[in-house]
């Protein structure tokens, strides 16, 4: 049985009934590819010390955490994000989802297919947020308000498990390289006749500003080896024959994007998903856009990835 409970801006959340005993607090695996899901916690309250440990430690072991039927506004929303970093803020001249003209970007982005939203409704895929930056962010918290009835699910992709799943071979070949991942907000600017590409070549002039990665990433916490490489993402590596750097990201991302990495997350309004967007990657499934889709997006610093 359930009731709705009215929050911030005239919006509604489905929450378990209030008799209803509360289940003890806990972080237990999904029995999927990654993630975990938290039971016994309302984000809304302020969090004790045992349960941000095992929230930070959770996230570092499953890479992905589900909270359930919760209610915030948005002063609780940033207060839960506050526990876990600051708040991202990228760089003026590399826009990303949400910045203005200026290249300033609200602490809480609303994605959504309504009110100017921003993403509209079609599919997303597999990617890693603010890639083309020079420090991307090490996580985002996104909060759904309202769901489609179908559709609109979003996938999170374990690169650790990707890369350690390689062969010893590629391993090798691949360690120690460069990676450029090209801004797609300034392709947008820049259109190319053909659409995107998935690898620059040298015909193409190269989008500015641009910034160089490793393509194989060490986690700053863990020290993990992962694979940091989106899907379809314009990417080029660095000092490499172009012919055959556009077949070695192709197998990569074969292989990256298999269904053993990865969970797919059929979205609930009251849901929460925190994950560590320097060892996943996250798509998204097309809806009817006749449905409304709102969530809310808080992003936290990270550091420059070595």
């Amino acid at each position: 049985m359930s009731t709705v409970q009215t929050f911030s801006a005239s919006l509604t959340i489905s929450v378990p009934h209030q008799g209803a005993t509360p289940a003890p607090f806990a972080v237990e695996p999904l029995d999927a590819a990654l993630g975990a899901q938290v039971t016994g916690l309302d984000a809304s309250r302020e969090l004790t010390a045992r349960q941000v440990l095992a929230l930070k430690q959770g996230l570092l072991d499953h890479r992905i955490l589900v909270f359930r039927h919760q209610r915030l506004n948005h002063p609780q929303f940033r207060r839960l994000a506050s526990y876990f970093g600051s708040i991202y803020t990228p760089p003026r001249n590399a826009p990303v989802l949400g910045s203005d003209a200026a290249g300033v970007v609200p602490d809480i982005v609303v994605v959504s297919n309504v009110d100017d939203g921003l993403l509209g409704n079609h599919d997303l895929p597999p990617h890693s947020d603010h890639h083309w930056t020079p420090e991307p962010s090490s996580g985002s918290l996104l909060y759904a308000v309202e769901v489609p009835e179908q559709g609109g699910d979003t996938s999170w992709y374990d690169l650790v498990a990707a890369y350690e799943a390689l062969d010893e071979p590629t391993r090798e070949q691949i360690d120690g390289l460069k990676l450029i991942t090209y801004n797609p907000f300034l392709r947008r600017r820049f259109p190319l006749k053909g659409g995107s590409p998935l690898y620059r070549t040298p015909d193409i002039t190269p989008l500015e500003p641009w910034t160089v990665h490793p393509l194989v990433r060490t986690h700053p916490q863990s020290g993990k080896r992962l694979l940091y490489l989106g899907a379809r993402t314009e990417v080029e590596i660095v000092d490499y024959d172009p012919v055959a750097g556009a077949a070695l990201i192709e197998k990569l991302r074969a292989h990256l994007t298999s269904p053993r990495f990865f969970y797919t997350h059929r979205w609930q309004a009251g849901d929460i998903v925190y994950w560590d967007n320097q060892a996943t990657l996250h798509a998204r499934t097309e809806f009817d856009p006749l449905q409304r889709r709102v969530l809310k997006r808080i992003s936290l610093s990270g550091s420059r990835p070595f």
